[in-house]
């Protein structure tokens, strides 16, 4: 996950635009973040296990029961995302790789006409006459620079997929630390005697700082204030395990 921040002073931002300063940061290859893929993995965690948990206490189960519950739904529904991700991620690599093969078959069979993709790709973003086929004669004269551009331009790909190992170890690895905070004041007190309602209130204090803790990091993501990103997301966490509260309630006599 990449922690680096925007430069917002104006002074900082010449600096950061200077002719050597642009041409340092733009050499580089830019750095693959996986915030998303943590994020998505601690809300989704937080939300299930909490629901868990909630509609377990709405039908007075046993802290027992709600430990077994609320780590079968972790583990099982953390290994089930992490493969969603990885998956998921590694259609869009595949893809990236295909659509590669595509255009470089292509570039072999009909260069002629893929020079005149790239002259038409160019020729709408305003270039014409001479300086147009100066780019366009630049591109095709690097085979890699011209299949990057047809990616890019044609198909509207990034050329740097995301790691799908990397992707889902983000994902269930936020999904696990993160969704275990419901769970584990069950696991760390006896929720079953005299203390069960101030544990209870522990747990769901917890959870409610984990939640808008994940928002403010969602934010930085997003680039919404970090206030209303916490609050949006505990906000979310909460009207669902207030839903599976009142289920849990409803379902109380089935318990016995």
């Amino acid at each position: 996950m990449s922690n680096a921040k925007a430069p917002t002073d104006l002074a900082d931002l010449r600096r950061t635009h200077t002719p050597k300063a642009v041409a340092e940061r733009l050499s580089q290859q830019p750095p693959q973040s996986y915030l998303r893929d943590f994020v998505y993995g601690a809300i989704d965690g937080l939300v299930t296990t909490f629901a868990v948990v909630a509609g377990a206490i709405g039908a007075e189960l046993s802290s027992r029961l709600i430990i077994i519950f609320g780590l079968a739904n972790l583990i099982a529904d953390g290994f089930s995302m992490a493969v969603s991700n990885y998956l998921g991620t590694k259609v869009e690599a595949d893809r990236l790789d295909r659509i590669r093969e595509i255009e470089n078959h292509h570039i072999d069979r009909i260069p002629e006409g893929e020079a005149e993709e790239i002259r038409e790709i160019y020729r709408q973003k305003g270039f014409e006459g001479e300086l147009l086929e100066q780019v366009v004669q630049v591109i095709i004269a690097d085979r890699s620079l011209w299949i990057d551009t047809m990616l890019r331009e044609e198909w509207g790909l990034s050329i740097e997929p995301t790691d799908p190992v990397k992707a889902a170890g983000a994902t269930f690895t936020s999904f696990i630390v993160i969704g275990l905070i419901p769970v584990l004041p069950f696991i760390l007190f006896d929720a079953d005697g005299a203390h069960r309602t101030a544990i209870i209130s522990s747990g769901c204090i917890l959870t409610a700082l984990a939640f808008f803790g994940v928002g403010v990091m969602k934010s930085r993501h997003v680039g919404y204030p970090w206030w209303r990103s916490g609050l949006q997301v505990l906000a979310m966490g909460g009207g669902a395990a207030l839903l599976a509260y009142f289920v849990g309630v409803l379902l109380r006599p089935l318990g016995g």
